[in-house]
């Protein structure tokens, strides 16, 4: 009540705005038609019987085109043992819920787009917030178990994550449909209904959503607040010599060195893989201050990685 005393007019935006939001609004303003011509989600309800094979089989097709896969769970105990399911059958997979550090799961995100891992396995982190292009397949595993994590707004966050890809699409597994589920199909079909007339009338081609990988995750604000710091200390010495990359360059040069590391790996040179490991490690150090794996402060690497030329993404 003191908020409202205070403000003269008062704009809400979200894509579930809740029964007050709506209730003390005069007008409701709808976005339903993307500039990129792409579509709501299709949106199919499957029997739970034998969801885990279906899943299976769903995940290979989209693993075989170059996709990505969410897969929402209600449990940490159910998402860590799918991953670990689909990690044995050959799948690259990894799961993401609240035990995982930050910086940790901004990580996890930027290989799962670059295609270190096809599936994703989480609970009510991959909800809202997450701009995922490569994604074309969401699968919500217990649709029907009516509560927080399935309510109506959950459910259209969660569907959501599959609209920025032309062949998005939702699987819900369930024996049921509940009032929310029946909610979030119904609105989906209502927004894909608006959209594919207004592509027809203007001849508009659904497209997916293009975005460069780095310039999603990686310029957090600790790293932009330590950029002018990090290039002052190279010195114009530290760039003559070319052993140390350029800041907008190492997570380029940590994606390659990866690569030689599991390539050293394979024909068992595991001191140089190990050598690798250490650069792998200081690179990120720069990046972020401490080792994402230890917390700890990270020693310089006896060698550091030499400069190549990264080709970067345009902007």
């Amino acid at each position: 009540e003191e908020f409202w005393e205070r403000i003269n007019q008062c704009i809400f935006m979200s894509a579930t705005p809740s029964e007050w939001e709506l209730s003390v609004s005069q007008q409701v303003v709808e976005q339903i038609v993307r500039p990129t011509g792409l579509l709501d989600p299709e949106v199919e309800v499957r029997p739970t019987k034998g969801q885990i094979e279906d899943l299976v089989g769903e995940i290979k097709k989209r693993v075989e085109k170059g996709q990505r896969v969410l897969v929402t769970t209600l449990t940490k105990r159910t998402a860590e043992d799918l991953t670990a399911f689909l990690t044995e059958l050959g799948i690259k997979a990894h799961y993401l819920h609240h035990d995982i550090e930050a910086i940790e799961r901004t990580e996890i995100l930027r290989d799962l787009r670059l295609g270190n891992y096809d599936v994703l396995v989480g609970i009510n982190l991959l909800r809202e917030g997450l701009d995922l292009p490569e994604v074309s397949l969401v699968a919500i595993l217990d649709a029907d178990k009516e509560g927080f994590l399935r309510s109506y707004t959950s459910l259209i966050q969660i569907m959501g994550r599959a609209a920025r890809h032309v062949e998005g699409k939702v699987i819900m597994y369930a024996d049921t449909i509940t009032e929310s589920m029946r909610k979030a199909i119904e609105e989906t079909n209502r927004r894909r209904r608006i959209q594919e007339e207004f592509n027809r009338k203007h001849g508009v081609k659904p497209q997916s959503v293009q975005k460069p990988v780095w310039d999603a995750y990686l310029p957090v604000p600790s790293l932009m607040e330590r950029r002018g710091a990090y290039q002052v200390g190279m010195g114009d010495a530290g760039r003559g010599t070319g052993e140390i990359p350029s800041l907008d360059e190492i997570p380029f040069v940590i994606k390659r060195l990866e690569k030689e590391m599991h390539e050293a790996a394979k024909r068992l040179e595991f001191e140089r893989a190990a050598e690798l490991r250490d650069q792998i490690r200081y690179l990120r150090h720069l990046l972020y201050g401490t080792s994402p794996t230890d917390g700890q402060q990270t020693p310089q690497p006896t060698t550091l990685p030499k400069r190549k030329r990264v080709k970067k993404p345009l902007r």
